[in-house]
């Protein structure tokens, strides 16, 4: 988890997984973005993509376990975009509310950036968290 906290950002993120693992990136510590070993899956609200039990993905972008992945994500307030692997999967939809595992419920503040670590191993690479404008 971060020290600073953040309001409105972009996020890159390079991630790899073995098969069968999964985990999450939390945006202002509330909102799980799903990592998951999910190529040839339905977009379902818990697979890669996914705002974790709210939003799933238009597309399953996922690429063969062992290959690194990207997403950018943009939050602003609580509407979201996700492109993951230079697919937008989710196109400036709003959050309806904290996802399970979030820090605390208060969504009208800045949070910090988390990753989920209990579900299998994940690599991650070139996290670059910038202010949106």
């Amino acid at each position: 988890m971060t020290e600073r906290k953040f309001d409105d950002f972009k996020l890159h993120i390079e991630f790899r997984y073995p098969k069968g693992s999964n985990s999450g990136v939390y945006l202002r510590g509330r909102y799980e973005i799903q990592i998951a070993d999910s190529k040839g899956m339905a977009t379902l609200k818990d697979q890669l993509g996914a705002v974790y039990g709210f939003i799933s993905p238009t597309e399953m972008a996922a690429k063969d376990p062992g290959e690194w992945q990207t997403y950018d994500i943009t939050l602003v307030g609580r509407m979201i975009t996700v492109v993951a692997n230079g697919k937008t999967v989710i196109c400036n939809q709003e959050i309806p509310g904290i996802t399970g595992g979030a820090l605390d419920s208060n969504e009208g503040e800045p949070g910090p950036l988390y990753i989920q670590g209990d579900h299998g191993p994940i690599e991650y690479r070139n996290i670059v968290l910038t202010p949106a404008k």
